[in-house]
This record gives C-alpha cells, sequence and structure tokens, in this order.
C-alpha cells in the first residue's frame, strides 16, 4: 500500500490539487497536496512547485506555505513493459506534420531562422487508465528522468518522464545542459551522428552559453556526449555559471526560456513560427516544471531544480494526449522527422499499455 498514492486517489476524487515527483537517480518520491483548489501565480519569493506553460504565460505554483508535503520510498517493482509498441499513425497526421516540417526548412533556408523545433500531438482512448500504475511504470522504466504527475482542477492532469534538465540553481550557481539530437537507442550499434543532429545541438549550447556569458564571468562547459533517456538517445553538454550577482530567477529565466532545444533560434522568431505555424496550443508542453527556491528533500533554500516538461501527457475523461517534437533545421527530412516523432511517442505508449 502507498499512503502517497491513496492520497493522491483521495485528492483527485475531490478536485484538490497535488502533485508528486521523483527526481533522477533517487527512490524517493515527493509530493505536495495543496490545501484549497486556488490557482496561485508564481512569484520570485514563493517556494514551492512551479508549471509554466511553453508560452510563459501560465506560470503557476502549488505554494509549500499552502500544502501539506510527504515524503515515500518508491518501491520499484518488476513490470512487465513492452518495449516494441506498434507504430501505427494515421495517414492524415503524417502529411499534416510533413507539410509543417517543409514551411520550418524553407523559413530556414530563406534565413529567418536557423533552427524550428517543431510538434504534433496524438490523441488515445483509454477506458480506464489506473494513475498509480502508469507513474510505477515511469518510476520503473525512466531511472534517469524527473517523473511526476500533476493536477490542479483549473489546469488539469499531467504525467511525465523527462530527461531534460531546464536549470538549477544553488546561490549563485547555475547548471543546465543542452539536450538536443535524437536517435532509438540499441545496446548492440555504435552511434553515430549525422551532421543535422550535430548541428542542432550546437546551436542549443551556443544559445545558452553566450546568454550565461551576459550575466556570468566564469562559464564552463563538458564535450557534448551520448546520453541514453528510454529507448531514446541525445547529444548532451553540461553547462555551469557562477553569476556576478544573484539575479531574480523570473530574469536568468527570461534569458533561457524557451531555450531551443524546445523553440528554436533565434528564439522569438522560431517562437513566433511555432505560434502561427503548428496551429494547436502546446500548453504546458515543452515550458517547464520543478522545485521553486528550495530544495523539498534537504530543506536547502535559494535552490531551485527545473526540468523541461518533454516527453509528457495529459490525461482527461477517457482521452490521453501524448506530445512530440523534433529539431528541424535546414539539413532535416520530413519524413524522418515524422518518424522520429513515433519514437519518442513510445516513452508515454509503454506507460499506459
Amino acid at each position: 500500500m502507498s499512503f502517497i498514492f491513496d492520497k493522491i486517489k483521495e485528492s483527485f476524487h475531490n478536485k484538490m490539487p497535488f502533485v508528486c515527483y521523483c527526481k533522477p537517480n533517487s527512490e524517493k518520491i515527493i509530493a505536495f497536496f495543496q490545501k484549497n483548489d486556488e490557482l496561485f501565480e508564481l512569484k520570485n519569493n514563493e517556494r514551492g512547485f512551479a508549471f509554466v506553460s511553453f508560452d510563459h504565460e501560465k506560470r503557476y505554483i502549488i505554494p509549500e506555505k499552502f500544502s501539506d508535503i510527504y515524503f515515500e520510498n518508491s518501491s520499484i517493482l518488476d513490470y512487465i513493459i513492452e518495449d516494441n509498441i506498434k507504430s501505427d499513425y494515421k495517414l492524415k497526421d503524417k502529411i499534416e506534420f510533413e507539410k509543417l516540417v517543409e514551411n520550418g526548412i524553407k523559413a530556414i533556408k530563406n534565413g529567418s531562422l536557423e533552427k524550428v523545433v517543431l510538434s504534433r500531438k496524438e490523441s488515445i482512448e483509454i477506458e480506464d487508465i489506473d494513475l498509480e500504475l502508469v507513474y510505477r511504470k515511469l518510476l520503473f522504466k525512466y531511472e534517469t528522468a524527473f517523473k511526476y504527475c500533476f493536477y490542479h482542477p483549473k489546469i488539469g492532469l499531467w504525467v511525465g518522464a523527462s530527461p531534460e534538465q531546464f536549470m538549477k540553481i544553488e546561490d549563485t550557481l547555475i547548471k543546465t545542459v543542452a539536450l538536443a539530437g535524437t536517435q532509438s537507442s540499441t545496446d548492440h550499434k555504435k552511434v553515430i551522428w549525422e551532421n543535422k543532429e550535430i548541428e542542432e545541438q550546437k546551436i542549443v549550447a551556443d544559445f545558452i552559453i553566450n546568454n550565461l556569458k551576459t550575466i556570468s564571468n566564469r562559464v564552463t562547459f563538458s564535450k557534448p556526449y551520448n546520453e541514453k533517456a528510454g529507448n531514446l538517445i541525445h547529444i548532451k553538454t553540461d553547462i555551469q555559471a557562477e553569476i556576478i550577482e544573484r539575479e531574480s530567477l523570473s530574469k536568468i529565466i527570461e534569458l533561457l526560456h524557451p531555450t531551443p532545444a524546445v523553440c528554436g533560434f533565434p528564439k522569438d522568431a522560431a517562437k513566433q513560427f511555432i505560434l502561427k505555424n503548428e496551429e494547436y496550443d502546446r500548453e504546458f508542453y515543452t515550458g517547464y516544471l520543478g522545485e521553486w527556491n528550495k530544495d523539498f528533500k534537504t530543506f536547502k533554500e535559494n535552490y531551485s531544480d527545473l526540468f523541461v516538461n518533454i516527453r509528457c501527457m495529459k490525461i482527461e475523461n477517457k482521452q490521453v494526449t501524448i506530445f512530440v517534437g523534433c529539431g528541424i533545421t535546414k539539413e532535416s527530412n520530413p519524413e524522418s522527422e515524422f518518424f522520429e516523432t513515433l519514437n519518442k511517442l513510445q516513452t508515454m505508449k509503454k506507460a499506459i499499455q
């Protein structure tokens, strides 16, 4: 029996906000149960769990001061998870996404963009969903990801397993990553990256490093390396900066969000292209979420641990909506990009099937 999941079922039934999460490579589940159903705006001096949309218009928090907080060690059971989920798709979805990618490539070749991240969503009808089972499958399958389950009656129910750190801020030290490029992971083949993926990841890393240099005299970064995330593998660069004086969280975030890993470059032009051409609302997909102004495991303050909200799904009624995207450069192939989204869909499909 799980006390936290009993509380989750009770809160969900009573339409009361909650979040539970488990950090990468951790066995500890942390859960906030809000004591009222108010929707709180995210503020710099608050402490709690942040949940922010891609367009940065919806910035919310489950506050520490209005929540009961519980801890529980996760019991990682050996769940049977089907690795080879059927990659069925509708021809209409394929045609529409490939057209979107073609438009992105055209904008890049015209010189208005260097990279743009384009996405789509897929909805699946589910007769009944066991939320605890879904979450425990994520805990079992994606140990190195940030696993969460978030609910607010005025927002909805979201579940995810993000492989991508947005930023960690501890006093004046900022840690972040540049994660981009995707291919299916197997243990038997050598990983070889095409120029398209290498260029895509370099754009992300350069953007983050150059922006951090505007607030820091000490920016350091690793060489790019391969990072496995479930059934996928990405190129990753670790980056950190010691800021000259402690900036407000909002100012630092405005510099970096959304990064080229989920938006494109130049940032503003790519964001406008997405909002104009994707023809659907990303909502909280490719936004960010996580601990705000406090490490709730160690109780250390002046600490924020935020993740990019990718590999996620929204659950409502008997429908699960999964969001996926991919980075587009001038060398992209529209059909290959569509099949990349199918690979990324597997992450969440494995948890609900």
